[in-house]
């Protein structure tokens, strides 16, 4: 089993609270716009990191993380991307492959809106954990907390951080 905290959009704020929620993950997965690469090290010291960088990332971030990320975690088909729409609405760049081999886990940030939805027509699950930093549009900041075990995902929260 593993246990994952998943966030984005830190925008080059990290709340402390992160590393309480995320304490007993065994892995943290950040969906992109880091917004410094100090987000990147520090995430990386912490705990096992994923991330992939997004569209307000500079170079040095663009270094450290893909743009995609496709990995299978407990046998589970995961594919991270910053900006990757949701069901319904895949955005261009990921659609034709998403269409034709579609993960088991879609996840991405960018909106700053939370969002869980299953795809029945491609048999994904797309997760956007909204937005854990304060710059944007999203009233509340979050993160999400989830298990993976034996190909299925479990115990999803949706944390709240506060106000932006």
């Amino acid at each position: 089993m593993m246990k994952v905290g998943l966030l984005s959009d830190t925008h080059g704020y990290l709340d402390d609270a992160v590393f309480r929620y995320f304490d007993q993950c065994d892995e943290i997965w950040h969906a992109g716009d880091f917004g410094s690469i100090a987000v990147v090290d520090t995430l990386t010291a912490f705990k096992p990191f994923r991330g992939v960088w997004g569209n307000i990332d500079g170079r040095d971030v663009r270094m450290a993380c893909p743009e995609h990320n496709r990995f299978v975690c407990e046998g589970v088909d995961v594919w991270m991307t910053h900006i990757g729409g949701y069901p319904g609405r895949y955005a261009p760049q990921v659609k034709p492959e998403i269409v034709s081999r579609p993960p088991k886990l879609f996840i991405c940030g960018h909106s700053h809106i939370l969002k869980v939805q299953y795809d029945p027509k491609l048999g994904l699950l797309h997760l956007n954990p909204g937005a854990a930093g304060k710059q944007g549009w999203h009233k509340v900041r979050t993160l999400m907390r989830f298990d993976i075990r034996d190909e299925r995902i479990e115990n999803l929260e949706v944390i709240e951080l506060g106000a932006r």
